[in-house]
Parts: C-alpha cells; structure tokens; sequence
C-alpha cells in the first residue's frame, strides 16, 4: 500500500533521518545545574540574612557571601536608571535593580562604543 509507511515524525524542511526532538528530552548541562544550585543558594542566604535581623533593621539590600549584591526593594526609576544606564559610571556591571547579583550598565557600555567609535573615526582620517 502506498503511503501507509510510518516512521518518526520529522519537522518541515529538515533531514527525514533526524527525528523531531519532543518537550522534555532535552537535558540541561551540569553547569546549567550548577549555576541555578548557586543562585538559589544565593537567594535564600540573602533572605535568611534579612530575616534573621530584627523587623526595625532589615534594609533588604546588602551583600551576601561578602561580595555578591542584594536588592529587594521595590524598584524605583531613579534606581532602575543609576543601575541600568549610568554612562558615567565606570562599572560595566552594577547591582541588580531587584534580585541577587549584578546586571549590566548599558549606558557604560554605550559610552564606551561611542568613545571606540569617535577613536576610530580619528584614526581613519589621519
């Protein structure tokens, strides 16, 4: 009979011999693991540490692990704008504006690609 051949179905425009990978066979690396253990370990040693403080003290923000940032108060601009676009800032990652850990400064980074740009532009009209 024609057209009664089933095989493994297969996804338009690709090899008929590579099967079409179905949700939930795909397995996350160990650094993926390993990275998320770290965050979440993270994440609870801050809260512990804001909890552990008297109701009077708590800043909800600080540090934890002596180096790794902590925010969770409620996001202002003002906050949101010093951490996510400070070209002045000469730090290229800045606390995060809500969580554990850092974000990037995308006024920096632009400050920066203006600058090689500028020495660029320079360089190719001497």
């Amino acid at each position: 009979m024609k057209g009664t051949h089933k095989s493994s179905p297969v996804k338009k425009g690709t090899d008929e011999s590579s099967p079409v990978k179905t949700k939930g066979t795909h397995k996350s690396s160990p650094v993926k693991w390993i990275g998320r253990i770290i965050s979440a370990a993270l994440l609870v040693a801050a809260l512990v540490k804001e909890l552990s403080k008297p109701a009077s003290e708590r800043t909800w923000n600080g540090k934890v692990a002596s180096f790794v940032p902590y925010d969770f108060r409620r996001p202002t601009f003002a906050r949101v704008q010093e951490r996510l676009w400070a070209p002045d800032n000469p730090h290229l990652m800045t606390p995060q504006v809500f969580g554990v850990g850092w974000t990037v400064n995308f006024g920096r980074v632009m400050s920066l690609l203006r600058a090689r740009g500028a020495s660029a532009g320079e360089a190719d009209t001497v």
